[in-house]
């Protein structure tokens, strides 16, 4: 088996977000069943439908705010070469949501919203309660699991706080952040899935009572019903309904980070059949394909995904993706020299 180099990874998760938000972009916040009648199955890219309000702005191919948020917080750490700055952070979000004119659109979770509006007045980060409960930290964190090193847990916790809190601070928001950020880490460190998937309930754990701010159910008991779940499950149709009805895909944390890493694990961690999964899911199907698709793409490199989906991806969004991959090498590598 060929060892895949750190590039392959840390692209593969870049444009596994992106693959995974693009796809799952025409059914996002539709009910399960809605999904199903409307497009029968999602195997390819579509235009956004114009009877989704929230994927009516999107054309075929086209990544959401998952993934531009994601960008946003991946030139943060180019600008401050690898340092977490909220400040930075906020601001590139704050840029695209201007020139999306997403304050305005059916973009944006009531989290982030009102956070971001809170700033555009002029109250700092630090001023700020935070204290929701939704994905927005979680969805666009793949690029800081590119440059954190995994270990120690301690201080990756503090690293993804801290870029979480321009729109998120409450515990299960940035435990949900947490799981993702260190699964894409650790697939970048070469370990296997399933070592992964059998840490990840701790890790939760760990993340999320730091510091109690709600009375959220706990991450780590919902990731292993998730696990569970899929496990019981005969099929991916079955598996697919069972954590829709049980785990949940909700835009909530709570769900649809357990809702992700269950289709990780349906999918075998193949990124092409993750963001496929993903999309027929029903829910908060692009945010919860970004995270999902992000980890599958660092567990097996950029050279899986299917050829005709890549070149899409590339013509739609004309992004250097390379130039993140290059500085993110070097930060990580200085972060654990740093050690």
């Amino acid at each position: 088996m060929t060892q895949l180099s750190p590039e392959s990874r840390m692209l593969g998760a870049l444009y596994g977000q992106m693959l995974g938000d693009a796809l799952g972009m025409p059914s996002e916040l539709w009910p399960r069943e809605r999904v199903k009648k409307h497009f029968g199955w999602i195997d390819r890219f579509m235009d956004g439908p114009a009877e989704n309000n929230a994927a009516c702005y999107f054309r075929a191919a086209q990544f959401t705010d998952d993934t531009s948020m994601a960008l946003a917080l991946a030139d943060a750490l180019l600008e401050a070469e690898g340092k977490v700055v909220p400040e930075l952070i906020a601001r590139n979000v704050i840029r695209w949501v201007d020139s999306f004119d997403a304050f305005n659109k059916n973009i944006l979770g009531p989290s982030s919203k009102l956070a971001l509006a809170e700033q555009k007045k002029g109250v700092a980060i630090g001023d700020l309660e935070n204290n929701g409960v939704t994905n927005g930290a979680a969805m666009r964190v793949s690029p800081l699991g590119c440059v954190l090193p995994s270990a120690p847990l301690e201080n990756f916790c503090e690293q993804v706080w801290i870029a979480s809190s321009p729109t998120h601070k409450s515990d299960i928001a940035v435990a949900g952040a947490v799981v993702i950020a260190w699964a894409v880490s650790r697939a970048i460190e070469g370990a296997s899935w399933q070592e992964i998937k059998l840490a990840l309930p701790d890790v939760a754990k760990y993340a999320q009572t730091r510091k109690s701010t709600t009375f959220s159910a706990s991450l780590a008991a919902r990731i292993e019903l998730a696990f569970a779940t899929v496990a019981k499950s005969q099929g991916t149709e079955q598996a697919s309904e069972a954590v829709y009805q049980l785990v949940g895909a909700g835009v909530s944390t709570i769900e649809s980070v357990p809702a992700a890493l269950a289709m990780v694990e349906l999918a075998g961690t193949c990124p092409n059949q993750c963001a496929v999964l993903c999309a027929n899911l029903g829910g908060d199907t692009d945010t919860i394909g970004a995270m999902a698709t992000a980890i599958c793409g660092a567990l097996n490199g950029i050279e899986v995904f299917k050829k005709e989906w890549l070149d899409e991806l590339k013509r739609v969004n004309p992004q250097d993706m390379t130039r993140y991959s290059d500085a993110f090498q070097r930060f990580r590598q200085q972060a654990q020299e740093a050690k």
